[in-house]
């Protein structure tokens, strides 16, 4: 099993879970998340000041997949959420040795 951890604009979470959807691969967690890579943030106007901005707003979602559907994951969500532009996000993919079902007790 795979952890898939997408880094998104907020704009694009909803044309990627519509993605994952269509491809029928469902059990997402979406966090909204602050942070910045490269682009170090901007700055901002407030009432005729300005300011910087460094902790951009962020979307992330989590899916828990399969290692024979980890590389359509991680395809899908390259495709849905990009625009071209400076902080279109990361996807990080990480191996996950069990999962537990809360309310069975049963190991995945």
């Amino acid at each position: 099993m795979k952890l898939i951890k997408a880094i998104v604009r907020p704009s694009k979470v909803d044309d990627v879970r519509q993605a994952l959807e269509k491809a029928s691969l469902s059990g997402v967690t979406v966090t909204e998340v602050r942070g910045h890579g490269r682009q170090k943030g901007h700055t901002a106007v407030y009432r005729g000041r300005e300011y910087a901005v460094s902790l951009l707003p962020k979307t992330m979602i989590e899916m828990v997949v399969g290692d024979d559907v980890a590389d359509e994951v991680v395809r899908i969500v390259l495709e849905s959420a990009r625009t071209g532009d400076i902080g279109d996000g990361r996807i990080f993919v990480l191996p996950i040795e069990n999962g537990h079902n809360i309310r069975t007790g049963m190991a995945d």
